[in-house]
Parts: structure tokens; C-alpha cells; sequence
């Protein structure tokens, strides 16, 4: 999930460098929504962790 983020980040770089604006935009707004989520699925996932607890 993070590693579509950064591409996204990366393609609305390039996009932004040679002056496509809307694509730009696109691909900035979902390289957000991307990061967003991910960090919502780790913080779920570290909290079932803590609240399981370590198993043998």
C-alpha cells in the first residue's frame, strides 16, 4: 500500500515538472487518500497486536 503511494507521489512530480496540472493534481490526491489508509491499517494492526499479545 505504501509503495503505491510513493508511486503515485513520484508520477505526480513528474507530471507537475512538465506542466500537466490536472494530472498532477490526480495523482497527488490519491497518493494522499493511499498514505491516509495505510497508516489507518498500520495503527489497526498494531493495536490488535497490543491487544492480543504475544503468542508462543
Amino acid at each position: 500500500m505504501l509503495g503505491w503511494a510513493i508511486a503515485f507521489l513520484i508520477i505526480a512530480l513528474v507530471a507537475a515538472l512538465f506542466g500537466f496540472g490536472g494530472i498532477a493534481s490526480a495523482s497527488a490526491g490519491i497518493a494522499q487518500i493511499l498514505f491516509f489508509v495505510f497508516i489507518v491499517l498500520f495503527v489497526v494492526a498494531m493495536v490488535a497486536r497490543a491487544v492480543r499479545g504475544r503468542s508462543p
